[in-house]
């Protein structure tokens, strides 16, 4: 059966995005950038909620033509390549960039998608979908990089009320930022 893994960046407060939705505030150095590829190679496919979609979407079509990051310049291609699914009631299809729409019966669809054969599947961000994911109980690995900056609000890393969780593992990245994995308990 297929994971689910929970990728997200939060700040130290427990923040996905500042007040205003910046997401300004992540820093990919060389040693984060080589655990997100290692990550991306356990996975053959990503999922979004609409806010993520529309950001990754924004972007990535064209990051290594719009920058000279290391990172952007790698990502960009396997972001382009790699199958998409976004949870939206409010999009319409069809996507572009190799993406299909989930917009209902969430529970249904994703046990079907971790009982196909495949890599495992990486959730970016996104609270909301994250939240109903751990609340039914379908995320497999919760990967938290914790970036050293205190944002004083916008999303919570989960909107839930209760959730059970046992470490895994932890590692920093670039003496900035580090991982906290954890598996629900």
């Amino acid at each position: 059966m297929r994971k689910i893994i929970y990728w997200v960046h939060t700040s130290v407060d427990g923040f996905i995005d500042g007040p205003n939705g910046e997401f300004d505030w992540t820093a990919m150095g060389p040693d984060l950038s080589a655990y997100a590829d290692e990550v991306h190679d356990r996975v053959d496919t990503f999922l979004y909620g609409r806010a993520v979609w529309e950001m990754m979407s924004g972007y990535w079509p064209t990051a290594d033509k719009e920058s000279d990051h290391p990172h952007d310049l790698k990502f960009a291609s396997v972001w382009r390549s790699t199958p998409k699914i976004v949870f939206s009631r409010t999009l319409r299809g069809p996507l572009d960039w190799d993406a299909r729409l989930i917009g209902s019966d969430v529970a249904s669809a994703v046990a079907d998608l971790k009982a196909e054969p495949g890599k495992d599947l990486l959730l970016n961000g996104g609270s909301a979908i994250g939240g109903l994911l751990a609340s039914l109980g379908l995320l497999d690995e919760i990967q938290v990089i914790v970036h050293p900056v205190v944002l004083g609000g916008g999303k919570p890393l989960l909107p839930i009320d209760r959730f059970g969780l046992d470490l895994v593992e932890t590692r920093t990245f670039d003496k900035r930022s580090v991982l906290l994995s954890y598996v629900p308990a």
